[in-house]
């Protein structure tokens, strides 16, 4: 079993790159989608995003948003505004955002691999969401939404990304203030050193992407059970990816966002924090800057909150500073027992910084906001290679990947 083999990407025809490629499907709302398609009829965003192009209030899981999602390819292949390569190949990815700089390699991954946890998961999927995913690939015969999977630093594959990204890239890109460069590999010998590099790796991590790596294990179970000839090297049996260095990868605080006090009264917030908590008033915005600290923002004011409590549990799921909030302030103060679940609670990722999270609370969408620590990419592989599970929204990854630059066709 190879852990990654080169496949025939679907790409944006020259020219055609940056009308066609998009944010992820699952880091724009509808309202926001809509608005950047506005003179973009192609944009990636009418097949990850279908329903905006639908009457509005369609369900987003509606059978009519698949099917419009398909239309929208076949209109842009019957354009020629997407090609397919005509050769397998690997591809060069790298994304610039300041001064992050991260290169990692495109690849279709072995879906075994996933089911062996080999590539290891630190997070539970939604019902609803998996089954999106499920549907969106079956019914396209694609995988458009790469899963972004990380590789422990490996001299060998950070000196072949390195060395074969000097040469002027295919694609060169600006998306909302990220560069996205691309460069297609093509030489067979190449493409066996990358292949045979990964071979010596034992572990793959999932960063970002749970959904669609659990939806492609299901699409490949289900075409496995009815092949009758399945051999294991259809296309189906590996997903697309993005595999970087576990060091270049950028994680940013995931905030949180409460709807009420749980019938407390500002004051008597701040009485029941008393015991595990430090509380003090800030004149500027709460960034935390090491772990076990937190901004909060209440009735137009900031405060940092120090936890007392130091955890002493050897449990790295426990330690993180997501299971302290929950611990000591989320469930015994406000309530909130099941971050999944509970409606009380949403999620603002850090790339939108405190205003954003200011500017819910202000508009009345959230009574508070909390700020907290990054989680880092070291606590996540040390709870992967445990085989827990992180609580939710535990990590934003920034720049993201953008949809629609390759695409993996399901033959």
């Amino acid at each position: 079993m190879s852990l990654i083999r080169p496949f025939a990407g679907l790409r944006p025809a020259p020219l055609w790159d940056s009308e066609v490629i998009a944010p992820p499907y699952d880091v724009v709302s509808v309202e926001e989608a809509k608005f950047q398609v506005i003179e973009r009829p192609w944009s990636f965003l009418h097949i990850s995003r279908p329903e905006i192009d639908l009457p509005e209030q369609t369900n987003p899981y509606a059978p009519e948003v698949y099917i419009k999602a398909k239309e929208n390819l076949s209109k842009m292949l019957n354009q020629g505004i997407m090609l397919r390569d005509a050769t397998p190949n690997l591809y060069i990815y790298r994304l610039t955002m300041g001064e992050i700089r991260q290169t990692g390699l495109v690849a279709a991954t072995s879906v075994t691999a996933y089911n062996a946890n080999q590539i290891k998961k630190h997070e539970l999927t939604r019902p609803a969401k998996e089954d999106d995913r499920v549907r969106h690939i079956e019914t396209l015969a694609a995988q458009t939404g790469p899963v972004l999977l990380a590789y422990p630093s490996d001299l060998t594959i950070d000196g072949l990304l390195h060395a074969h990204s000097q040469t002027k890239p295919v694609v060169d890109v600006d998306l909302r203030g990220v560069r996205h460069e691309l460069w297609v590999l093509q030489d067979p010998n190449l493409i066996d050193q990358f292949v045979e590099a990964f071979a010596q790796v034992p572990t793959l991590y999932i960063a970002d992407g749970h959904h669609r790596s659990a939806a492609a294990s299901r699409v490949a179970a289900t075409r496995h059970g009815v092949n009758s000839n399945h051999t294991g090297n259809e296309s189906y049996n590996y997903f697309l990816a993005v595999i970087f260095p576990h060091n270049q990868l950028n994680i940013l605080s995931y905030n949180r966002l409460i709807k009420d006090l749980n019938g407390l009264t500002p004051d008597q917030f701040f009485e029941k924090l008393q015991p595990a908590w430090v509380v003090q008033a800030s004149p500027t915005p709460v960034i935390p800057t090491q772990s076990h600290q937190f901004g909060l923002y209440l009735d137009g004011a900031w405060y940092k909150l120090i936890l007392k409590i130091q955890p002493t549990s050897s449990d790295p799921t426990a330690r993180l500073d997501v299971s302290l909030l929950a611990e000591h302030l989320l469930e015994p103060i406000l309530g909130i027992k099941d971050q999944r679940r509970d409606e009380r609670i949403d999620f603002i990722g850090g790339i939108r910084g405190t205003d954003g999270l200011k500017q819910q609370v202000d508009a009345k969408k959230a009574r508070i906001g909390i700020t907290l620590y990054p989680t880092s990419m070291s606590d996540l592989m040390a709870i992967a290679d445990a085989g827990l599970i992180m609580p939710p929204k535990s990590t934003w990854f920034e720049p993201k990947l953008a949809d629609g630059l390759v695409s993996h066709i399901l033959d």
